[in-house]
């Protein structure tokens, strides 16, 4: 059977052998101009550049994001909203999610199985700000109830999934 996956810098052991090592490429520069590299290896940038959009359209990157200091842009509050929903008919999650996504101070929002229905990441600029926002939220017709996480400290933020390689 013939590997369809995009082939890259040489393929090293099991998993994703090279691919790890133009991922963590990607990560670290982002898409700038820079000339990469195969590892340890540097290959011209043709190359590592073919192999890097063929790895795009695999899917295997899904865009690029600058990773921006929400404190230094004024958003000195980071919270954690666990919504419990009063029904998960599809109706319901949809209109939730609508309503989320149209909400700027929300940069995350997860759907879970068990207790809590979503979890959600929100930044805002002070904790005035952010009650409001929680006055929106219990205000919308599909929420039980929100309970709610003031952030103290980030003790990992990591770009990208653990590979080896």
């Amino acid at each position: 059977m013939q590997d369809t996956q995009p082939t890259l810098v040489h393929k090293r052991g099991k998993g994703t052998g090279g691919r790890a090592i133009i991922f963590r490429e990607t990560i670290f520069r982002g898409k700038r101009g820079r000339r990469p590299t195969g590892g340890n290896r540097p290959i011209s940038a043709p190359p590592c550049l073919r192999r890097v959009r063929a790895l795009e359209e695999a899917g295997f990157i899904k865009g690029y994001r600058a990773l921006l200091d929400e404190k230094r842009l004024g958003y000195e509050v980071t919270v954690f909203a666990m919504v419990h929903l009063s029904s998960q008919a599809e109706a319901d999650l949809q209109a939730f999610q609508d309503f989320v996504r149209s909400q700027p101070l929300v940069r995350e929002c997860w759907m879970l199985s068990g207790e809590i229905d979503f979890v959600m990441k929100c930044v805002a600029p002070d904790l005035k700000t952010f009650q409001e926002f929680v006055e929106k939220l219990t205000a919308v017709p599909q929420v039980r109830n929100v309970k709610t996480s003031l952030v103290l400290r980030l003790s990992k933020d990591a770009a990208m999934v653990p590979m080896e390689g």
